[in-house]
Parts: C-alpha cells; structure tokens; sequence
C-alpha cells in the first residue's frame, strides 16, 4: 500500500481535477478523463502538459483509452509510458523529454480524429 497522499491542484485550462503528489525527487500530475468525451483528455493533457518542464516532473492520464490524437500530436516531445488498468482504462506517464518538450504545441488542443 502507497503513503502517497495527493493534493489537489488548480491548472488554469483544466476542466477536470487535477491533482500532484511526490515520487521519491519527481513532481507527479496525475487527472483522469476517464468519464469525458472528447475534446476532454486532448484539453486537460495540453494543460497538464505545460507543467512538465524539467526531467523532475511527470504527468500521469488516465483515460478510457489510448488518446491516438494527443499521442499524435505530442508523442515526439515526451517520454511517454503506457500501462492497462485491470478496470480496462489506460494509464498514461508523460515525461520531459530533454530538447523536444519545450517545442510542443500545447495551446493546440483541438484533435484530429
């Protein structure tokens, strides 16, 4: 069992609760979209996104399912892990990614598809 306790955050943008926590040295930004429709999770991880700004940061998703169009649009400018709840939804972990986070577009948060 995890001492973790989770705090709640305001993130300007956000349309869900988001919440942060400590892992060993990393900043943690954990929401879950795993109730909402699109343009949801896309707008809540863009807003989240913003947070993660050093390689001691990290923002965890957790969705209904894999995101295709968030992961098209930021997949190249994050570290991203991927986990299957036993509920069936999806975790997602975001991660800095050394000289490609700080060129996402994250006030693009309408999706393709």
């Amino acid at each position: 069992m995890s001492d973790i306790t989770k705090e709640p955050i305001e993130i300007p943008g956000a349309t869900v609760p988001f919440f942060t926590y400590k892992e060993g040295e990393t900043q943690v930004y954990e929401f879950d979209t795993s109730k909402c429709g699109p343009p949801e999770p896309m707008v809540n991880a863009m807003a989240g996104l913003k947070l993660i700004d050093g390689p001691d940061k990290k923002l965890v998703m957790i969705n209904h399912k894999k995101p295709m169009g968030l992961l098209n649009k930021v997949g190249e400018n994050y570290e991203i892990a991927e986990e299957s709840l036993p509920d069936g939804r999806v975790k997602l972990i975001f991660s800095y990614k050394p000289g490609a986070s700080e060129s996402a577009k994250l006030d693009d948060s309408h999706c393709e598809g």
